[in-house]
């Protein structure tokens, strides 16, 4: 039977992303150096290495991602029992104009968003121009529901949107995409993550997967003709702003709307 995180339940487990430095042993075993599926095309994964880091992530920041240096909103990690956020950082390719908040990784990602409405989260890593990020859920996996199946939650101001293209695979080889317009402004962007504004944070009662409540884009496993995901891909559009080492796309969290515990 399908189990959907909602409510309660769902807040008795948020964890934000914290950002807690971490040694290149842990991101090692994290898998950061992977490569899987950052090859951006929807059937194949490729095994690319990773470029070097891009940029200091205590540099000035740019108003894309609220400026200064990478803030934890709450510290720990979910217990035993399925929680409705990525566990895994599976790989990380930073393009031009990143380096706010890699430091930080994998944790940074991990967990619950770090919603701040309007004022934007520092709770995030930027994936910079045509950057590409993977992360994995090891204690649930997506499954077809009622509506959206997944939020993403990236730290977009009013007016200031940065997009990226959203894919999923259920084994991490095969993928499948949504269609993003990253220059459709006056129709909102459709289909990109990167435009909703995050209101879910750990110090509020703000389900962070309630589609109507939580902010964040939504996204629909039907609208691929799939029933189940278990690995989540996103890639800044190249679109955005690409100054200083805060540039594109900045990630805070993902969170399962309707899953299966593993």
């Amino acid at each position: 039977m399908n189990t959907t995180i909602t409510g309660a339940a769902a807040l008795m487990l948020l964890t934000c992303a914290c950002a807690a430095p971490k040694s290149d042993e842990a991101l090692e075993a994290n898998g950061q150096d992977s490569g899987l599926g950052l090859s951006g095309q929807d059937d194949t994964a490729d095994s690319g290495s990773l470029p070097d880091d891009s940029g200091d992530p205590a540099d000035t920041a740019d108003t894309g991602s609220g400026g200064g240096d990478p803030v934890p909103c709450e510290v720990g990690r979910p217990g035993d029992e399925p929680d409705p956020f990525a566990d895994i950082l599976v790989a990380y390719a930073a393009g031009e104009g990143s380096g706010f908040g890699q430091e930080y990784l994998p944790d940074v990602v991990l967990g619950a968003p770090c919603g701040s409405g309007d004022a934007g989260s520092l709770d995030v890593v930027s994936l910079g121009r045509e950057g590409v990020i993977l992360l994995e859920f090891d204690d649930i996996v997506l499954v077809d529901g009622e509506g959206p199946d997944l939020l993403v939650f990236e730290n977009a101001f009013t007016g200031w949107p940065e997009t990226g293209r959203v894919s999923v695979s259920e084994d991490g080889e095969t993928w499948h995409e949504w269609p993003c317009d990253a220059t459709d402004a006056a129709g909102g962007y459709p289909g990109c993550a990167g435009v909703g504004l995050v209101w879910s944070h750990p110090d509020n009662d703000i389900d962070p997967t309630n589609p109507d409540e939580a902010g964040g884009d939504a996204f629909d496993l039907a609208d691929l003709g799939l029933s189940r995901a278990r690995f989540v891909r996103i890639t800044d559009s190249g679109a955005n702003s690409y100054d200083g080492n805060t540039g594109g796309f900045d990630l805070d969290a993902i969170a399962v709307v309707h899953g299966e515990p593993l």
